[in-house]
C-alpha cells in the first residue's frame, strides 16, 4: 500500500514556511503533493460563497485559472465539497469531470482516468478543495485515508492563512487609503495654504520649501495666534510623511503627572487608573509627524524623555520593560523665548539645540507689511460661507482701520474680528444680496486688546483697581484681575496660566474658585 511519507508532510510544512507570497507558498505545496502522489494534473480551489475559483495548479491549460466553476453545475465538485473525508472516484464514473479538455498537452475528452478531491475544512468550515487527476485508473487507491485527511489539514490550515493575510493586507490597503483620503481632506477644510506676500512672508515660505523635504526636527517660534500650527501642517504636507499621520499634541494642556503616559503611552496596571494598555502620542505618529505644540510648557523630566526618542528613535512606555523602536520626526512650537529658558534652568539646552537644526520664526501680523487686507478677504470669504451669504466686501474705510491696527493677538485675533463684523453686518443688511463690512461693523479694536496682551502688562495699569474699595477687597479685585488676564492670555489653560502667574496650578484654582471664577465650556471666563 502506497503512504504519503513523514518526510513529504514536514517539506510541505517548511515550503509553506518558505514562500514570500501566497503564489509561492500554494506552488510549494503542489510541488510536495506530486512528489509523494504521482499525478498528471493537481489543482487549488478557493471556495467563494457558491463557486470554486482556481488559485494554483500544476498540469492544466493557462485559461483554467480565469474560469469559475459553480458548484451546482459541476457533480464532482459538489461531492466534494459534501464530504468531511477525501473522495475518490471509480475510473468508470460517469460523472462529467469539470477539467475534462483542459488537460496540458493532452486535447480532447478525458479518457478512463483517476479522480480525487480532499475537502479543505478549517475550524468545520469549508475554504476550498484540492483536486488530483491522473491518467492511469485506480492511481490513488492505495493511500490511506488517514494520511490524506492529513495532507488535507495541512492544505487547509495553509489556504486558511493565506486568505487571512490577503484579507488583513486589504483592509490595510482600504485603511491606508481612506487615511490619505482623511489627510487631504482636512487639508482641503482647514485650508492650506499661507495667505501672505510680504517680504517676510516669502521668506518663511522659501525657508518651508527647504526645510519640509528633510527629516529635520523643527522649532516653530512665534507670538500667539501667528500661525504656528498651520506651518507645521504645511512641513508635513510638503514632506515624503505626508500619507502618513500628523499628530497633534497641547503640551500645555496635559497634567505634569500625565505626560509621561500621554506621549509615551502606557501598559494595563502601571499605576492607578491604567485598566488597559494605551498608545503614546510618539507610536501614534510612528512613521508620520508629531506636532508637540506649546513645548516650552513641558516639564523637565519629560524633556529628558523626549531628547532620548530623538536621539535614539526609542520610546518606552510607563510599566513596560521593552524600549519600542519608532521613527517619528518631531516639530516643536512655542511663543517662549527658549533660549532665556535654557539660561533660566526651565529647558533643557541638549533638547533646546536637537530642536534648533532648522528654527523657524512665524512674524506678527504687524511686520507682515499689506498682508492685513489678504487676510481679511480670505477670512472674510469662510464667512461668507458659514454665514449663507451671497456677497461680502470690505468697505474702503474698514480696510484702512484693519490695516492701522497693530493686532496684539494677530492672526487669530483678526479672523475673531472679521466673523464678528461679518455677523453684524449681515444682520444690518439681511434684505441686500450685497454686504458691505464698516467701520461699525469693526468697531472699537482697541476695548478687545486686554484679551491678547500680557498678564504683566494688564495687571500694572493702576486705574483698574480701586483703592477705596479697602485693603482687603482690592487685594482680592486685583487678584481677580490678574487670573481672568492670565487665563484669557494663556486661551483659558490652567496649568499654563499658573505658570505665567509663578504659582502652583492646584493652588491657583482654589484661589479662582474662592474669588468666583470659573472657565466655561465656551472658553469664557465666568466671575461670579
Amino acid at each position: 500500500m502506497q503512504d504519503i511519507s513523514v518526510s513529504t508532510l514536514i517539506d510541505m510544512t517548511i515550503g509553506l514556511a518558505r514562500g514570500d507570497n501566497d503564489q509561492d507558498r500554494f506552488s510549494n505545496l503542489l510541488d510536495a503533493i506530486r512528489k509523494s502522489i504521482q499525478c498528471d494534473c493537481v489543482a487549488l480551489l478557493s471556495l467563494q460563497g457558491e463557486t470554486l475559483v482556481p488559485l494554483a495548479m500544476q498540469g492544466l491549460t493557462r485559461d483554467t485559472f480565469g474560469r469559475r466553476f459553480k458548484i451546482d453545475e459541476h457533480p464532482r465538485f459538489a461531492r466534494i465539497c459534501a464530504s468531511k473525508t477525501a473522495v475518490r472516484f471509480d475510473a468508470d464514473c460517469n460523472l462529467p469531470d469539470p477539467f475534462d479538455n483542459l488537460l496540458l498537452d493532452y486535447d480532447g475528452d478525458l479518457p478512463m482516468h483517476s479522480c480525487m478531491g480532499l475537502p479543505l475544512f478549517y475550524a468545520d468550515k469549508l475554504l476550498g478543495v484540492l483536486t488530483l487527476d491522473s491518467l492511469t485508473p485506480g492511481a490513488f487507491d492505495q493511500f490511506p485515508s488517514r494520511s490524506l485527511d492529513a495532507l488535507s489539514a495541512i492544505a487547509a490550515s495553509s489556504l486558511k492563512v493565506a486568505l487571512t493575510v490577503s484579507q488583513l493586507e486589504q483592509q490595510a490597503k482600504q485603511t491606508q487609503q481612506r487615511f490619505e483620503e482623511l489627510n487631504e481632506d482636512a487639508w482641503d477644510r482647514d485650508g492650506g495654504e499661507i495667505i501672505g506676500d510680504s517680504p517676510i512672508m516669502q521668506a518663511l515660505k522659501a525657508d518651508i520649501d527647504v526645510v519640509a523635504p528633510s527629516n529635520f526636527n523643527i522649532l516653530i517660534h512665534g507670538e500667539t495666534g501667528v500661525g504656528k500650527e498651520l506651518v507645521a501642517r504645511s512641513l508635513h504636507h510638503l514632506s515624503p510623511r505626508k500619507k502618513q499621520p500628523l499628530v497633534y499634541v497641547n503640551c500645555a494642556a496635559i497634567p505634569e503627572n500625565l505626560v509621561e503616559s500621554e506621549l509615551f503611552g502606557h501598559v494595563k496596571g502601571a499605576f492607578t487608573g491604567a485598566d488597559k494598555n494605551r498608545m503614546g502620542k510618539f507610536a501614534l505618529a510612528d512613521g508620520g509627524t508629531l506636532f508637540l505644540d506649546e513645548i516650552g510648557e513641558l516639564p523637565l523630566a519629560a524633556q529628558s524623555k523626549i531628547l532620548r526618542a530623538l536621539q535614539n528613535n526609542e520610546i518606552q512606555p510607563v510599566g513596560q520593560d521593552k524600549v519600542e523602536t519608532i521613527d517619528v520626526r518631531v516639530l516643536a512650537a512655542t511663543n517662549r523665548d527658549l533660549k532665556q529658558e535654557v539660561t533660566q534652568g526651565r529647558f533643557r539646552s541638549d533638547l533646546f539645540h536637537r530642536l534648533s537644526v532648522y528654527p523657524i520664526t512665524v512674524p506678527a501680523l504687524r511686520e507682515r507689511n499689506g498682508d492685513i487686507v489678504l487676510l481679511a478677504g480670505y477670512f472674510l470669504e469662510q464667512a461668507r460661507r458659514k454665514l449663507g451669504i451671497v456677497q461680502i466686501k470690505l468697505g474702503k474705510d474698514a480696510q484702512l482701520v484693519l490695516s492701522r491696527y497693530n493686532w496684539p493677538g494677530n492672526v487669530r485675533e483678526l479672523e475673531h474680528v472679521i466673523n464678528r463684523a461679518a455677523l453684524k453686518a449681515r444682520a444690518r443688511n439681511h434684505s441686500s444680496k450685497l454686504i458691505i463690512v464698516s467701520v461699525e461693523d469693526i468697531g472699537d479694536l482697541h476695548s478687545v486688546v486686554t484679551d491678547f496682551e500680557s498678564p504683566k502688562r494688564c495687571a500694572t495699569n493702576e486705574s483698574e483697581v480701586d483703592i477705596a474699595l479697602g485693603l482687603r477687597e482690592a487685594t482680592e479685585a486685583y487678584q481677580r484681575q490678574m487670573i481672568v488676564e492670565a487665563l484669557t492670555a494663556a486661551e483659558f489653560n490652567w496649568a499654563k496660566s499658573a505658570r505665567m502667574l509663578k504659582t502652583d496650578r492646584a493652588n491657583l484654582t482654589r484661589l479662582a474658585k474662592r474669588l468666583g471664577i470659573e472657565v466655561t465650556k465656551q472658553h469664557q471666563v465666568k466671575v461670579g
